[in-house]
């Protein structure tokens, strides 16, 4: 018996941690992607909170930004990845919404920009942009209504003086300029950039908005496991880093809600219709 006792103590200290049933945060990526597009982006990252807090981490999928908002606020969600516009709205109706850490895009810099794209074939301007059939990503994206209405409104038009649609993903918006489907659109500038050599060119540019955040729910995470959490996240080793997804992969700085400071400056409580007009 006393040999068994002892095998039994050993094997209890050489085991790994055991990751308790209950121990489970449920993450949001971001919506309209792919769970295929999902797992290759996030699965490293997530692995390495696995691994750092002894937790499982479940990702909750969503077809648009507001059921992730509402998800939040009804608490079954910890954490979501969100770029500023989701992110003031949400902070808005829920203040226990916390900006972990901003993600610092390939430039090295923990900001972005949003683009009005056309073709270069087409030889438009942002002040000709009127009667015209504009591509836009989802309500609530940040380079979606509230971007294009605001570089349109600054080169003398308006989304209202054109035809818009909402296409989801930025890739979809910009392909959908490059077939000629529309005359413009509203993407991520590092999108626009992805396909210029095919074509696409930036008509206007908004200024440097925060990066995308990872957001944490303060009702339903402790204050040390949101510390635990975004310490881990800094604590990333470089080289383990390069295995995560294409934009996430170049780092992260501490976040706090005066990041957004600028941004609130600017009308995001204004209404966004959440269907297309035509």
């Amino acid at each position: 018996m006393p040999n068994v006792i002892v095998f039994l103590a050993v094997l209890l200290f050489t085991l790994p941690p055991v990751v308790f049933a209950g121990e489970i945060l449920r993450f949001a990526p971001l919506p309209m992607e792919s769970p295929e597009v999902v797992a290759s982006q996030w699965k490293p990252l997530l692995e390495h909170l696995e691994k750092s807090l002894g937790v499982r981490v479940q990702i909750d999928y969503s077809a648009d930004y507001q059921e992730i908002l509402d998800k939040f606020v009804a608490g079954s969600l910890d954490l979501a990845y969100l770029g500023p516009l989701p992110y003031l709205r949400l902070k808005d109706r829920f203040p226990a919404a916390q900006p972990l850490v901003i993600f610092r895009e390939k430039t090295g810099k923990p900001v972005y920009t949003c683009a009005l794209i056309a073709t270069a074939e087409s030889e438009l301007r942002a002040s000709q942009l009127k009667g015209r059939k504009i591509a836009l990503t989802q309500p609530l994206s940040t380079c979606g209504y509230f971007s294009v209405a605001g570089l349109l409104q600054q080169a003398g038009s308006s989304l209202k003086e054109n035809h818009y649609r909402y296409l989801g993903q930025h890739d979809e918006v910009a392909l959908a300029v490059l077939r000629g489907d529309f005359a413009a659109g509203g993407v991520k500038t590092s999108i626009a950039r992805k396909y210029a050599r095919l074509g696409l060119v930036v008509l206007a540019e908004t200024a440097p908005l925060p990066g995308l955040a990872l957001v944490a729910n303060g009702d339903t995470l402790s204050p040390a496991r949101i510390a635990k959490i975004r310490q881990a996240l800094l604590d990333a080793d470089p080289t383990a880093r390069k295995q995560w997804g294409e934009n996430i992969r170049y780092g992260v700085i501490p976040a706090r809600d005066e990041d957004y400071a600028g941004a609130r400056q600017l009308p995001y409580k204004a209404a966004i219709p959440e269907r297309s007009n035509f």
